[in-house]
Formats: C-alpha cells, sequence, structure tokens
C-alpha cells in the first residue's frame, strides 16, 4: 500500500520533504504510529502494524498518511519517533506503543504538544497525560475482575504472582490487592522477571515453595509463555491465568501443551464468531479476522492487531466530526479531534463500545472482554 510506511525512524527522517509544507497539508491526514517491530515485544507491535493494512485509506474524504516506525519497545525511541511525528511530519493524530513503558513516554509527548494520542498498551493516566491521550486496550480493572471471580467461584484462597518487573507487572499486581483482597484472595508469593530473560526458574522455585492454589501471570505476548511453561516443567498441578497481554496464537504456539488448561482474559475479537448479531463487536471483529487471515493465515489473529484496528474505527466516527470545524494540519483540527473523542457514543469496535469522557479514557466496559482457556491447543470461551 504506497500510503504505508514502515521504515526505522532514520531512514523515514532521512527522506527528503517529509516536513511537508503547511498547504500541503489541508489535504492529507497524517497519522503517526510506534510501535514495537523488533525486541521482546514484537510479538505484540508487529499485528499492530499488519492491522494497518486493513484500515480506511481515507476518512471523510480525506485522505490519510500513515507512517508507521519501530521504537523496539524502548521508551527513548518512542519518545524520538513521537516527537519527530509531531515536529518534522505534523501529524494530527499519534498512536503507540505496544507496551506500557513506551506509552507512557509517548502520552507525555502528545499531551505536551497537545496532540491526538491512542495508546496501544494499558498505561496508567495522570492528570498531567490525560487531556489529550486515550487507550484502546481494555484497562486492567475490566481485564482483571472477570479472572479473580473466576477464581472465587473455583474457590482459590491463596494466589501467587509473577509478573514483568516494570509498570505494566505493576499495574497487575496492584490491581490482583486491589480486586482481590475484598474476594478473599490472599497473595502468599510475589515474583518479578525482565521482558527480555530467557529463564525463571528461580522465581518459580519460590511460587512452588509457597505452595499457592493458584498464580496469575502479569505478561505480555511471548514471553508470557515463559513462566506457563516453567512453571508447568516444575510440576505445578494448579490453575494458571494469564492476563489478556498474552491473548494470541503465538502463546499456544510457545507454550505447547503447556498452555493446556490456562485460564485467561482477552478481548472479544479473539472469538466474535460465537457472539450474538446483537453485540456491537462482532461485526468489526469479523470483518478485521477475515482480512488478517486471509493475508496471514488460519489462526493468525490477534488481540494485539485489534487494538491499532480500532483506533481506525474510532477515527471513522470523529474525524468526520472534526472535519466540519476545522482543516487537517492545524492545531484548530487536533482540538476538534479531542473534543469529537468525547462528544462521539457507542463507538463500535472489535474489541468493545468506546464511551471517553474526561475521567475515563478508556471508555470501556464489560462488552469489552471475554475468558478463554486453551483445549487441545486451541482457544475455547468459557461462559
Amino acid at each position: 500500500m504506497n500510503r504505508l510506511m514502515f521504515p526505522v525512524a532514520a531512514a523515514l527522517l532521512a527522506l527528503p520533504g517529509l516536513a511537508a509544507p503547511a498547504a500541503a497539508q489541508s489535504n492529507e491526514i497524517v497519522i503517526g504510529i510506534t510501535t514495537s517491530t523488533t525486541g521482546p515485544a514484537a510479538a505484540l507491535g508487529i499485528p499492530e502494524r499488519n492491522a494497518v493494512e486493513f484500515v480506511p485509506t481515507e476518512i471523510g474524504g480525506v485522505k490519510l498518511k500513515v507512517i508507521v516506525l519501530d521504537d523496539a519497545g524502548d521508551p527513548t525511541n518512542a519518545t524520538t519517533n513521537a516527537r519527530r511525528f509531531i515536529t518534522e511530519a505534523k501529524a494530527d493524530v499519534i498512536m503507540g506503543s505496544a507496551t506500557t513503558p513506551p506509552s507512557i513516554a509517548v502520552s507525555t509527548v502528545a499531551n505536551e504538544a497537545s496532540v491526538p494520542h491512542f495508546g496501544l498498551a494499558p498505561f496508567p493516566f495522570t492528570p498531567a497525560r490525560e487531556k489529550w491521550s486515550v487507550d484502546m486496550p481494555q484497562p486492567i480493572p475490566i481485564m482483571g475482575k472477570v479472572l479473580y471471580e473466576h477464581m472465587k467461584k473455583n474457590n482459590i484462597k491463596t494466589v501467587g504472582y509473577i509478573g514483568y518487573s516494570d509498570s505494566y507487572g505493576d499495574l497487575w499486581f496492584n490491581d490482583l490487592k486491589a480486586q482481590g483482597a475484598p474476594l478473599g484472595l490472599q497473595i502468599v508469593a510475589e515474583e518479578r522477571f525482565a521482558r527480555p530473560d530467557t529463564s525463571v526458574t528461580g522465581q518459580v522455585l519460590k511460587l512452588l515453595a509457597a505452595n499457592p492454589d493458584a498464580i496469575l501471570v502479569g505478561a505480555s505476548g511471548t514471553a508470557a509463555a515463559l513462566p506457563q511453561t516453567t512453571l508447568r516443567e516444575r510440576g505445578y498441578k494448579g490453575l494458571i491465568y494469564q492476563t489478556h497481554g498474552a491473548a494470541s496464537m503465538d502463546f499456544i504456539r510457545i507454550a505447547g501443551k503447556a498452555a493446556e488448561g490456562v485460564i485467561m482474559s482477552s478481548g472479544p475479537v479473539m472469538a466474535p464468531e460465537g457472539q450474538p448479531d446483537s453485540a456491537l463487536t462482532k461485526k468489526p471483529g469479523l470483518a478485521l479476522n477475515t482480512a488478517y487471515e486471509a493475508k496471514y493465515g488460519p489462526n493468525s489473529r490477534s488481540q494485539f492487531a485489534g487494538h491499532s484496528y480500532d483506533a481506525f474505527e474510532i477515527l471513522k466516527r470523529v474525524i468526520p466530526v472534526a472535519l466540519k470545524e476545522a482543516k487537517p494540519g492545524t492545531q484548530e483540527f487536533r482540538e476538534a479531534i479531542r473534543k469529537a473523542l468525547l462528544t462521539e457514543k457507542e463507538m463500535a469496535a472489535s474489541q468493545g463500545v468506546y464511551n471517553f469522557t474526561e475521567k475515563d479514557r478508556y471508555g470501556l466496559d464489560d462488552r469489552s472482554r471475554i475468558l478463554l482457556t486453551v483445549k487441545d491447543g486451541k482457544y475455547v470461551v468459557i461462559n
């Protein structure tokens, strides 16, 4: 697709004429996306990049110019990409990144520059970073609640936790404490590991020594399979719960037989076929999965693809509203997009139905989650 650019940042910025004249900006809407197509989070970022192939080429009669850059999961790279989108490409919207730390970095830049930002990974909002940012993935409290309720239903009393040693791991551990304790769940062990780690044997042995009824893994992408496989290899027989950050076919591919029986929260895009026709998430979910699997093969669907795809579903609603107020390439247009994100309601997408407010920057409810397990190497919905 000639409108889509997937070069590294240095190559893109070396191209002459990237910073187009102001007059040219009124003829197209520039969208900059920074995500992790290399590095430990590539299993998340590559589907986010791939899904951009299936989004509109124009909205409201105005062409879209989409620029995708790799940040390798590094917050410094993500910051550089975001600043260059704004200063050199004159972006009207920026998106990214695939994981929490670089998403925080992009949000910081966006709010400093007053440019609408769509996060593609869960990240915490602060007053300094909530005016111009919204987030596409489901908020952790919504996705965590369904896991803790399943634990309670299955008479789980004690829980061990192993998660990333970064802000994503912190978000999940804090949510487990906040929502799990009122349900009678006692945390008996907490272990952490870094995203690039290749072994968690030491952490798993400590978890096993605490003998929890169940273990929650606060990780994402293919790295989430590392604790899963190690726990099973070391003989752990209890229930293992995974967060929605692990919900992809890559998890099953990497974990193999160890994935059997896992309990995982997920967005509805992983199984739209089973949704009732009345579900607003069914049509966009089927559209994305049909296009994605036609190009990338059966069972290649990924909820991470849904995050970037859904950002464009939202833009299909808000850009026509903003175009009534101002032209692309102007600060007035960016402000009009920001306001339209708050005034448009029931914006249906593959992962949920969005209703953003000044304080709720996720804008999602229980329609954005399902519960999965793995049986015979395939995801199965738990009703």
